[in-house]
C-alpha cells in the first residue's frame, strides 16, 4: 500500500471538503496535516468498503437508492478497492481520513450519485463500525495464534515427560516438579486468556451503524439487516453510546495487554534457562541472534523482544484509557487518537504470538541439567516436613526439626539425600529407615498426585485434557 506524502494544499478546487459549505478560509497546512489520519486508518479501506456497501443496501431497502444506483456504487467500490490492493490508489493527507478519501473517490468514479451513499450515516457511526469489524477480524487471528501457542507448549510437555526440574519461589529452588508441569501452567494462563479475549470479542460484535452523528437517523434505515449483512450479532441500543465509547476497545487492549504479560513472564524464564548459570534449554539458532564484538555470544533476543513489547502494549492500553476518561459525550476528535495504539497493539500481539511457537517447538531441553539443579538446595525438605506430620506430628514442629536438619547439612556441606538413617534419628526419634526413600526426587515428585498437581499421573491427565479442549475450540 502506497505511503501517504502530505501535500501543500494548492488552490480551492483541491481542498475543497466533503464538509466544507459553511467554511470561507481553507485550513493551512500544518492544520490539514495535524487534522489528518489517513496515514494510518488507510488500514481500515476493506472494512470501510464492506460498511459502505451495506449502507447501500440498506438506503435501497429505505427508498433512498435504487437498485441500479446500488449496483453502480457497490461495483464502484468494488474497483477502489481494487486500486488501493494493487498500489494505484492516492492516498492524500488533504482527504484527512479513509472514510473522506474512498467517498471522494467514489464520487470521481460514478459522479454526484457517489455523494448519496452518506445519506443518514456519519463518519462517527462509520468509523465506529469500521473500527469494530476491524477488530472482530483481527480478533479471530489473535484467538487462533493462541491456540497454537497452547498446542506448542503441549508438545514441549508431552515429549519431555521425563524432565524433573526443580520449582521456584522467589527464584530459589523450592520443591521438585516437571518440566512438563511447568509448561501446562502457561497452557493454563493462556487458556484463560483466550476465554478473556472471547468475552471481549462478544462485545465488539454490536453494530454502531445507524447511529448518525449521535441522534440517529430520520431515514428508515433497517439496522437489523445491516448487522445481517456485516454479521454483527446485536445492534446498539443507544446512538450516543455507539459513537461515542471506545471500551470495547479498551478492553481488548486490557486482553491484550495480560496476555502480553503471561507471554513475558515465560520470556523471562526461558532468558534466565538459557544462561550458562542454568543451562536448562537451547533456543535454536533461527530464533538467537549473535553479537557484533563477543564470537562466542548466542542472545535469547527474541524473547528479550517479546519480554520488551510487553510494555509496549500496555502503553497502549494507558494511552486509551487517559485518551477517554474526561470525554463529554458524543464524539470528540481525541478519539482518533485510538487507532495508532490498537493497530499496533494489534501488530505486535500477533508478532510475539507467531513467533513464539515455532520457537518453543525447537526448543532443545537439557534434562541432565534439569535433574543436577534438583540435586542442590535441600529440595526434598518439606517431604521430609511431611513424614513428620504424616507420622503424627504437628507441622510446625516438624518445620523446625527439618530446619535443624537443613542447618546441619550445611555446615557439613552435604544435601538431605547424604543424610543416613541414623543421623535423620537423632533429630526425631520419629524417623524410620524409610525416610532415605522419601528425599528423593522422583519420590517427592510422585507424591504431589492430588488433581492438578506435579506428579507424572496427574501432568499426563493435565495434557490429555488440554488436547480435548483445544478440539472443541
Amino acid at each position: 500500500m502506497k505511503k501517504t506524502i502530505p501535500k501543500k494544499v494548492k488552490g480551492k478546487k483541491e481542498n475543497k471538503k466533503l464538509w466544507g459549505g459553511r467554511f470561507k478560509a481553507s485550513g493551512t497546512s500544518a492544520a490539514e496535516s495535524f487534522n489528518a489520519s489517513i496515514s494510518f486508518d488507510k488500514r481500515l479501506y476493506r472494512h470501510d468498503i464492506i460498511g459502505s456497501i451495506a449502507q447501500a443496501k440498506v438506503l435501497q431497502r429505505a427508498g433512498v437508492l435504487t437498485a441500479k444506483e446500488v449496483t453502480k456504487i457497490i461495483k464502484g467500490l468494488n474497483s477502489i478497492q481494487k486500486e488501493i490492493e494493487t498500489d494505484k490508489f492516492c492516498f492524500r493527507t488533504v482527504d484527512e481520513d479513509i472514510h473522506m478519501a474512498i467517498e471522494k473517490r467514489l464520487t470521481e468514479k460514478i459522479g454526484a450519485l457517489g455523494g448519496k451513499l452518506h445519506t443518514g450515516r456519519s463518519r462517527n457511526d462509520q468509523v465506529a463500525t469500521d473500527v469494530r469489524l476491524y477488530l472482530k477480524d483481527e480478533g479471530a487471528l489473535v484467538s487462533k495464534a493462541i491456540k497454537d501457542l497452547q498446542s506448542a507448549l503441549i508438545s514441549v510437555a508431552k515429549k519431555n515427560m521425563d524432565a524433573v526440574m526443580p520449582g521456584y519461589t522467589h527464584l530459589q529452588r523450592a520443591q521438585p516438579i516437571l518440566f512438563s508441569h511447568h509448561m501446562m501452567a502457561y497452557f493454563e494462563m493462556l487458556k484463560r486468556d483466550a476465554e478473556r479475549l472471547g468475552e471481549a470479542l462478544k462485545r465488539v460484535d454490536v453494530m454502531p451503524l445507524g447511529s448518525g452523528a449521535l441522534a440517529g437517523s430520520p431515514y428508515k434505515l433497517d439496522r437489523a439487516y445491516a448487522a445481517k449483512l456485516l454479521k454483527f450479532s446485536k445492534v446498539s441500543a443507544n446512538s450516543l453510546d455507539a459513537v461515542s465509547d471506545r471500551d470495547f476497545l479498551i478492553e481488548f487492549q486490557s486482553v491484550a495487554s495480560i496476555i502480553m504479560v503471561h507471554i513475558s513472564r515465560l520470556s523471562e524464564e526461558l532468558i534466565l534457562w538459557s544462561s550458562s548459570e542454568f543451562g536448562f534449554v537451547e533456543i535454536s539458532d533461527e530464533f538467537s541472534t549473535g553479537s557484533s564484538i563477543m564470537p562466542q555470544k548466542k542472545n535469547p533476543d527474541m524473547a528479550e523482544l517479546a519480554r520488551g513489547k510487553s510494555g509496549r502494549v500496555i502503553g497502549n492500553l494507558v494511552s486509551m484509557l487517559t485518551v477517554m476518561k474526561s470525554l463529554p459525550l458524543a464524539y470528540n476528535k481525541d478519539m482518533q487518537e485510538d487507532k495508532e495504539p490498537l493497530f499496533d497493539t494489534v501488530d505486535t500481539l500477533k508478532a510475539v504470538l507467531d513467533i513464539f511457537t515455532p520457537m518453543l517447538k525447537s526448543m532443545k531441553v537439557n534434562k541432565k541439567r534439569m535433574r543436577e539443579a534438583t540435586a542442590k538446595g535441600f529440595i526434598t525438605a518439606t517431604d521430609v516436613a511431611d513424614y513428620l506430620t504424616q507420622g503424627g506430628m504437628p507441622f510446625r514442629k516438624a518445620h523446625e526439626v527439618v530446619g535443624k536438619a537443613v542447618a546441619f547439612c550445611i555446615d557439613k556441606g552435604i544435601e538431605l539425600s547424604d543424610v543416613k538413617a541414623t543421623q535423620w534419628k537423632k533429630f526425631s526419634k520419629s524417623f524410620g529407615d524409610d525416610i532415605i526413600k522419601v528425599v528423593t526426587v522422583d519420590s517427592s515428585v510422585k507424591a504431589r498426585s492430588l488433581y492438578g498437581g506435579t506428579a507424572p499421573k496427574e501432568v499426563k491427565k493435565q495434557i490429555t485434557r488440554a488436547l480435548i479442549e483445544l478440539k472443541k475450540k
